[in-house]
């Protein structure tokens, strides 16, 4: 039996991976620095998310082994490509634009994460509170930068800042703790050849 590659899985994982380690840089920077320029805020956000949502689109159809990381990824990595792709080509004066999308993909995303966490508790992964301790943080955050849109330029930075290092450490766990790849994985439909021998299908 042919058994299933196993690079679209390992794509996605480093990817993840890099995507997340990105974000929670990325959010410390926005932390410590808070006067960067909207301008270039938008063009990096919007640029991550649309690299992100591509991430996601190859892991959903990567099809792992738990399927529980990447399980949602068709719809979310489709959104998080259109919001990017808007955000990127329209950066200036769009900061309350901005925090309100960044904060509302980051709320359903915890929200997601919280079914993933549930979902990994009846797979008998051990560390699943973590994740939806982070999850739980993680959507409150976003629904705090999708409320307070109307606070100043300095205050939705930092709070942007929280938010990306929060979802950016939720996605590594997640992925680090769910996605596991196996070599020899099989495919999910067994292909069988059948022929006839003295009228006889075998």
């Amino acid at each position: 039996m042919k058994m299933r590659s196993v690079a679209p899985m390992r794509i996605a994982k480093i990817g993840y991976i890099v995507m997340s380690v990105l974000l929670c840089i990325t959010g410390g920077l926005f932390i410590a620095v808070p006067d960067l320029s909207v301008s270039g805020i938008g063009v990096f956000v919007g640029s991550a998310m649309a690299v992100f949502g591509v991430i996601k689109l190859i892991g959903y159809f990567s099809k792992d082994l738990y399927r529980l990381a990447f399980q949602y990824d068709l719809e979310f990595g489709i959104l998080l490509i259109i919001l990017g792709l808007v955000v990127l080509f329209r950066p200036d004066n769009f900061m309350n634009f901005i925090c309100i999308v960044i904060g509302m993909v980051i709320l359903l995303d915890g929200l997601f994460k919280i079914r993933i966490a549930m979902d990994s508790r009846e797979f008998g992964i051990k560390s699943w509170w973590f994740v939806l301790m982070m999850a739980i943080f993680t959507g409150l955050v976003g629904a705090a930068l999708v409320f307070d849109s109307a606070r100043g330029a300095k205050i939705l930075t930092v709070l942007l800042g929280i938010s990306l290092l929060s979802e950016g450490i939720l996605n590594l766990y997640t992925v680090i703790s769910t996605v596991r790849i196996i070599r020899h994985q099989r495919p999910d439909t067994i292909e069988a050849e059948f022929y006839e021998e003295k009228g006889v299908w075998k």
